[in-house]
C-alpha cells in the first residue's frame, strides 16, 4: 500500500522542517511528500542554505502563484501528481504528535470507509477559546459516520478536515475528487459526496496532530465570511443541516468549561468573538447581495475574488 502526503505551503518557517522530519519518522512508510508551494520566493528563501532535495529526497515541490492557488483546485492538482493508493492531505502548521499518526489514520480505509481525519489538539500557547473549540470539534472518542447519522449529527456528519485527513484513491477517482473551485470547505464538500454515495467517513481520535490558531476577532470575521460564502455556493450540501445549531452547542460547552475552570469572567470576551464570527458567517451567506468592494474588505481570500465573476 503506497501512501503520499499532500501539503500546500506558503512562506513556510523553519518549523516546517520539523514537520517533514516527523513524517519521515512515521511507523508506516511515506512514498512521496507532494508540496504545493505558493510563491517560489518564500520556499527558495527558506532553503537557500541547504540542499533540500538531498535532505528530503521523497519531497516533490511544485510552485504556483497566489493567483493560481485555490483550496480545492490546488489539492486536486496535487492528487494528479500522486499514484498512491492512499493520499493524506495536511497543512504546513499541523504537527504529528507521535510516530503513529499515519498508522492510526489509514487503518480504517477499507470496506465502506472512504476517508479518515485526525484529531486536532491545541498547542501550548492556545487560548482557552481555542482549547474548547478543539475539544468540541475533536473529541476523545473515535467514530465512523454514515448517512444514518444525519438525523442525529446534522452538518457534522459531513465534517472532515484537510488539516490532516486520509483518502482512498479508488473512491476519490470514482467520485471525481475535490471540487475545482472553492473559497473554503473543499474537504466537507467532498465528504458530503462520500456520505451521499453510500460510503463512510472515520474520525480517528488516536491519530493526533497539534494544530490551533489564536485568531483575532477580525481574523475570525474574515474566516467565517469565507465559510459563509462556501456554504451559500453549495446549498445542496449545507442546506441539509444548519451550522448555527453547532454554534449554539459550542457556546454552551464553553460556558461549562469556563465555569469548571472558575474563569467565567472570560465568557463576555468569548461572546464578543462569537459575534464577529456570526456576523462574518451571515454576511458571507448573503454575499450575492453585497457590492464587490465590500466583499473584498470582508474576505480573507482576496485572490479568489480576483478570479471570480460575481
Amino acid at each position: 500500500m503506497k501512501i503520499d502526503i499532500i501539503i500546500p505551503i506558503y512562506y513556510p518557517g523553519k518549523d516546517f522542517f520539523a514537520l517533514l522530519d516527523r513524517l519521515e519518522e512515521q511507523t508506516v512508510p511515506v512514498q512521496n511528500i507532494i508540496l504545493m508551494n505558493t510563491e517560489r520566493e518564500g520556499f527558495e528563501r527558506l532553503t537557500e542554505n541547504m540542499d533540500f532535495g538531498q535532505k528530503y529526497p521523497n519531497a516533490k515541490v511544485y510552485h504556483l502563484s497566489r493567483q493560481e492557488f485555490d483550496h480545492g483546485g490546488t489539492r486536486r492538482r496535487a492528487v494528479e501528481y500522486s499514484d498512491a493508493d492512499i493520499f493524506v492531505c495536511m497543512t504546513q502548521d499541523a504537527m504529528p504528535e507521535d510516530a503513529y499518526l499515519l498508522e492510526n489514520l489509514v487503518k480504517h480505509l477499507e470496506g465502506k470507509v472512504a476517508a479518515a481525519y485526525a484529531r486536532q489538539l491545541p498547542g501550548e500557547g492556545s487560548s482557552e477559546f481555542e482549547t474548547v473549540s478543539r475539544m468540541f470539534n475533536y473529541p476523545a472518542a473515535s467514530r465512523v459516520k454514515t448517512s444514518a447519522d444525519l438525523e442525529d449529527m446534522g452538518i457534522k456528519t459531513f465534517f472532515c478536515s484537510n488539516v490532516c485527513a486520509a483518502y482512498r484513491r479508488d473512491v476519490y477517482d470514482k467520485l471525481n475528487g475535490f471540487v475545482e473551485r472553492t473559497i473554503f470547505n473543499e474537504d466537507m464538500i467532498y465528504a458530503a459526496g462520500v456520505i451521499r454515495a453510500g460510503y463512510a467517513i472515520a474520525y480517528e481520535a488516536r491519530a493526533r496532530v497539534v494544530h490551533a490558531h489564536n485568531y483575532t476577532n477580525i481574523q475570525q470575521f474574515h474566516r467565517n465570511f469565507d465559510l459563509g460564502v462556501s456554504q451559500a455556493q453549495h446549498p445542496e450540501i449545507f442546506g441539509m443541516a444548519a451550522s448555527e445549531t453547532e454554534g449554539r452547542k459550542l457556546v454552551t460547552t464553553t460556558w461549562r468549561y469556563l465555569k469548571e475552570k472558575k474563569r467565567l469572567y472570560r465568557f463576555p470576551g468569548f461572546c464578543l468573538q462569537c459575534g464577529f464570527k456570526y456576523a462574518g458567517y451571515l454576511l458571507g451567506k448573503h454575499y450575492r447581495k453585497l457590492p464587490r468592494k465590500l466583499i473584498l474588505k470582508m474576505t480573507g481570500s482576496r485572490e479568489y475574488w480576483n478570479q471570480e465573476r460575481l
